[in-house]
C-alpha cells in the first residue's frame, strides 16, 4: 500500500476514535444529569409536605413578645417548608404595633428564623401617637415606657419638623441647665415651648433658635418674686421680651 494511503487510514481510524470517545461521554454526562434530576425531583416530592415545627425570634424585641410574633406568623401557611412564602410572613410581623423592621429567612428542615427590630419611641405625638428616633409617628402602647418621654404636639405630617426641633432646643437649654419637657407647633406654624419648671416660651413663627438663647441669655436675670411664679415668657419681639406672673397659690393647687 501506498505510504500516504496507509497514512490517510490511520488518520482515519484516530478520527472514528476520537468521535465515537466524544459521543460518548457526552450521552455520559446526558445521563448524569437526568439521574441528578430525577434524584432531587424525586427527593422534593418526597419532602413537599416537610412542615415549618420551629420559630427562632432574634433582635431581642423589648415591648413586642415572642407570642405575639407567633400569633402573627401561624396567620401564613406553614404547611410546606419550600412553598412558605416569607414575604407574607415578614408582612404578618411588619403589621405587629412596635415593630419597624423585619428579615425572615428559612432554616432547613423545618424552622423559620424572624429578625425583629423594634421601635425606639423618643417622644409622645398628640397625646395618642408615638415618634420614633427617625421622626416617624406611630401607634403603640406599653407600660413600659418611660414616664420621662416629651410631650409633642403639631398638625399632621410635621412630626419630623417637631422632633428636629425638639432636640435642637433641648440641646441648648440643656447646656444651660434647663429641661425641655413639651413642644406645641400651632396650625400657623408657631411654636411654644414648655420647661420643667412650669415656664412657657412663646417663640412664634420665625428665628426660633435666635429666641431661645435670646430667652437663656436674659432668664437668670429675670426678677424673681416671692408672691408670684413665671408663668409665660413672649419672645415674638425682634428684640426684647415680655414676662407674664401667675400667682403662688396657683402653683400649688
Amino acid at each position: 500500500m501506498h505510504p500516504f494511503l496507509e497514512k490517510a487510514q490511520q488518520l482515519k481510524q484516530q478520527l472514528n476514535w476520537s468521535l465515537i470517545f466524544g459521543v460518548s461521554f457526552f450521552l455520559a454526562v446526558v445521563i448524569g444529569l437526568i439521574e441528578i434530576t430525577n434524584g432531587v425531583s424525586h427527593w422534593l416530592v418526597a419532602n413537599k409536605d416537610a412542615q415549618i415545627k420551629h420559630l427562632t425570634v432574634l433582635g431581642s424585641p423589648k415591648y413586642t413578645d415572642e407570642k405575639a410574633i407567633t400569633t402573627a406568623i401561624k396567620k401564613a401557611d406553614l404547611s410546606s417548608f419550600f412553598e412558605l412564602n416569607v414575604k407574607h410572613v415578614q408582612h404578618l410581623v411588619q403589621e405587629l404595633p412596635w415593630v419597624a423592621t423585619v428579615s425572615v429567612r428559612k432554616q432547613w428542615p423545618d424552622t423559620i428564623q424572624v429578625y425583629v427590630v423594634e421601635h425606639q419611641a423618643v417622644a409622645h405625638w398628640n397625646s395618642d401617637l408615638l415618634i420614633n428616633q427617625s421622626g416617624d409617628a406611630f401607634e403603640a402602647k406599653s407600660d413600659k415606657l418611660s414616664a420621662t418621654l416629651p410631650q409633642l404636639y403639631g398638625p399632621e405630617g410635621s412630626e419630623k419638623e417637631a422632633w428636629v426641633a425638639f432636640k435642637q432646643f433641648d440641646e441648648m437649654l440643656k447646656i444651660n441647665a434647663l429641661t425641655l419637657t413639651s413642644l406645641a407647633l400651632s396650625e400657623r406654624f408657631s411654636w411654644q415651648l414648655w420647661l420643667d419648671n412650669g415656664v412657657r416660651l412663646n417663640l412664634g413663627r420665625k428665628d426660633k433658635a435666635k429666641r431661645v438663647q435670646r430667652f437663656i441669655d436674659v432668664y437668670s436675670r429675670i426678677e424673681k418674686r416671692a408672691d408670684a411664679q413665671i408663668d409665660a415668657i413672649d419672645l415674638r419681639y425682634d428684640t426684647g421680651l415680655a414676662v407674664s406672673y401667675k400667682p403662688m397659690q396657683e402653683q400649688q393647687l
